[in-house]
């Protein structure tokens, strides 16, 4: 794709389509990336059992397919009412507890749908969904827009000097979101422009979402490499890597950052080191409720997501069944290690972080576009 606009690209890279016919089509990225296979959700059970399993991921495209999930719900109830509604509402709701745009999609859609009578519900949803979905396509792009200027900074010239070096960790691209991506926005943006880069891309453990960035930068003919987690602190400490640009799923208002799990050991390296650590996530990805990192609440999953690990074959298994396991799905990253914060709204510094972010900060009620990816 080098030399392909931002447009150009985005007619391919969707990793969830509304059809008319009152489902969505997804690509299961439980198959990714040993085979392609699309999915059509087509009820509210569905999307609840996708978004479980990891089939759909990454904080933005979470929360809009939570809007549809809550519009299929709508579409095939007998009727739509507030009964119905907060059913849906509440189921959806417990999928994932980490990633805020999850919470934020469907306040938005209940704030739309509550004040309509039952017949008018159903149509609405579906056009509220079709708007978060849209948004975030266009917050994705901004991003993109920003973060090149960031990455240009760090001397991504391509001309006088060695390729630009990024690392990134788990997977933050178009898979994740509406369109383009959060963290890989900027890369896309910069391969557009010629840059000259190479991704080191990690393996994020348990479920390698990394393999999933990798699947996505090869698609795109980005120069990547992947590595094992354990292996980022190393490439740091010997100056191979030049910036270090990651997703989030949550963000205080002080700067905390919550994303998958091993983060936190980058932004450590990173920071001993003075390699630039910034992430990329919409204004929907801030929750304006969560003052510091230690309110937001961690997910832990099945321990048989270490004890299994997928390949080409199926699933391979590793440990043993009676293998005592901890599983928390996202660590974070306090503020002080944050080197700048991109959002479709431009960067936030690290100097006046928590005041960039409060500039951010929407009006009373949901805010209308945005998100942030993770896993």
């Amino acid at each position: 794709m080098t030399g392909a606009t931002q447009d150009e690209m985005l007619l391919e890279l969707r990793a969830l389509v509304p059809e008319a016919s009152n489902c969505v089509r997804i690509l299961d990225q439980t198959e990714l990336p040993w085979r392609v296979r699309e999915r059509r959700l087509d009820s509210l059970d569905a999307v609840v059992e996708a978004i479980r399993t990891l089939a759909v991921r990454g904080a933005p495209l979470i929360g809009a397919a939570a809007a549809f999930g809550c519009a299929l719900a709508l579409s095939r109830a007998a009727r739509a009412d507030d009964g119905v509604l907060a059913q849906a509402l509440a189921t959806l709701a417990a999928t994932r507890p980490t990633a805020v745009n999850l919470q934020w999609a469907l306040a938005r859609m209940a704030a739309r749908l509550r004040p309509l009578p039952p017949s008018a519900r159903a149509e609405a949803a579906w056009a509220e969904a079709q708007a978060i979905l849209d948004e975030d396509a266009a917050s994705c792009a901004a991003i993109g827009r920003h973060g090149l200027a960031l990455l240009l900074e760090c001397g991504g010239s391509g001309h006088d000097r060695r390729p630009l070096q990024i690392m990134t960790h788990c997977n933050a691209g178009w898979l994740a979101t509406a369109a383009y991506g959060t963290a890989l926005a900027p890369v896309y943006a910069a391969h557009a422009r010629g840059v000259d880069m190479h991704v080191w891309v990690s393996e994020t453990r348990p479920r390698n979402q990394g393999l999933l960035t990798a699947w996505e930068l090869a698609r795109a003919g980005v120069a990547h490499t992947l590595v094992a987690d354990s292996a980022a602190g190393w490439l740091l400490a010997t100056g191979q890597v030049d910036i270090v640009l990651v997703g989030a799923d949550r963000i205080a208002t002080n700067g905390d950052v919550a994303n998958k799990i091993g983060t936190y050991l980058k932004a450590l390296a990173a920071g001993d080191r003075g390699v630039p650590f910034c992430v990329a996530a919409p204004i929907a990805t801030i929750d304006w409720a969560c003052t510091h990192g230690d309110a937001i609440p961690i997910e832990a999953r099945d321990g048989d997501e270490l004890r299994w690990q997928s390949s080409a074959e199926g699933p391979v298994r590793v440990a043993g069944a009676d293998t005592a396991v901890a599983n928390p799905a996202f660590d974070i990253t306090p503020a002080r290690l944050v080197t700048a914060i991109i959002s479709e709204r431009g960067i936030a510094r690290a100097a006046r972080l928590a005041a960039d972010l409060a500039a951010w900060r929407p009006g009373d009620g949901p805010a209308r576009g945005g998100h942030g990816p993770g896993g």
